[in-house]
């Protein structure tokens, strides 16, 4: 992110966001050729190296739902969508709903085709693994009844409906079998709902144990990090930010997204580490990674689960 002038006094530093963007320098510009017109195929002046994942593909159609205009990469059809904004690039973002371009209002659209062509390879590989997490996104998808079963810090929990746990702390309950079959799930979260209670009431009562057990969990470790790094926060909320793990600001303030609690606990950790490190290095310079290193030494372990793993789904 751009850094603030120094008048401001909080600056936010997101650990992950969606996407994955890609800018090229731009070319002499032609006229602007009319909108919503399929793009030309590759003529031979256009680099036909074709990466050996895409090529070994039989053909597939990636379609925005917000496409404005079509084009054949390496014999797959990508259709995009395509914004006009001010910057200098070319740019490319692949999300969970395909391609989007962003490109200056003065740039003609056979220009914006050669630059497709010449990041075909790249974009292929990107909507391919998009495809792929949206696939394991909807098996993700969870389906709130009596026995259904969520990640809790690296584990799984069983849900069960129990009236009785209305008495307990917050209307739930958490039983752990400590011996239980290797592999088979130890832990079960009772819930104080009768066996009628519908998937909505089911899924609120979950998500509130969750976030209880999340603000429990990250107090406790941004104390534990907080005495090793050498820093002071002076609050610490929860976030469900679609795009953010988690966020410092330079008054001492600590966002940390809820949905953590699924990760295991060295997960966790590193997020923590992360944001509080800020708190030393309000950027991410090698100095910064420095901080994190004395505190996590392989924290590269536990950031690339964070980019890997597909929580559970719970609309």
């Amino acid at each position: 992110m751009t850094r603030p002038s120094p008048a401001h006094r909080t600056m936010q530093l997101s650990l992950f966001d969606d996407g994955s963007p890609a800018a090229l320098p731009l070319m002499s510009v032609p006229p602007d050729a009319p909108p919503m017109v399929s793009a030309p195929a590759p003529t031979p002046r256009l680099p036909l190296a074709v990466s050996p994942a895409p090529s070994a593909l039989a053909p597939a159609v990636f379609r925005h739902p917000q496409a404005h205009r079509e084009i054949r990469l390496n014999s797959h059809v990508v259709a995009y969508a395509l914004r006009r904004a001010r910057r200098s690039s070319i740019g490319f973002v692949v999300g969970l709903d395909g391609l989007t371009v962003s490109a200056p209002k003065w740039v003609g659209l056979a220009e914006i085709d050669t630059a497709l062509h010449e990041k075909a390879d790249w974009i292929l590989r990107k909507l391919r693994e998009q495809q792929e997490r949206q696939q394991r996104l909807l098996a993700a998808k969870v389906e709130w009844r009596d026995g259904t079963s969520i990640p809790y810090l690296g584990d799984t929990v069983i849900v069960v409906l129990d009236a009785r746990a209305s008495t307990a702390k917050g209307g739930a309950a958490l039983n752990t079998d400590a011996s239980g079959l290797p592999g088979v799930p130890s832990h079960t979260l009772h819930i104080g709902l009768p066996h009628t209670a519908g998937p909505e009431q089911i899924r609120d009562a979950v998500q509130s144990w969750l976030q209880r057990e999340a603000r429990r969990v990250f107090e406790e470790r941004c104390r534990h990090f907080a005495v090793q790094l050498g820093v002071q926060y002076k609050r610490l909320s929860l976030s469900s930010a679609q795009t953010r793990w988690g966020s410092a600001s330079a008054d001492g303030s600590i966002r940390l997204n809820w949905r953590l609690i699924h990760f295991a606990m060295s997960t966790i950790d590193y997020v923590v580490a992360h944001e509080l490190a800020h708190l030393r290095e309000m950027n991410h310079s090698p100095r910064f990674w420095d901080v994190v290193r004395s505190v996590m030494p392989d924290f590269e372990k536990a950031r690339g689960t964070l980019k890997d793993d597909v929580l559970p789904v719970f609309d």
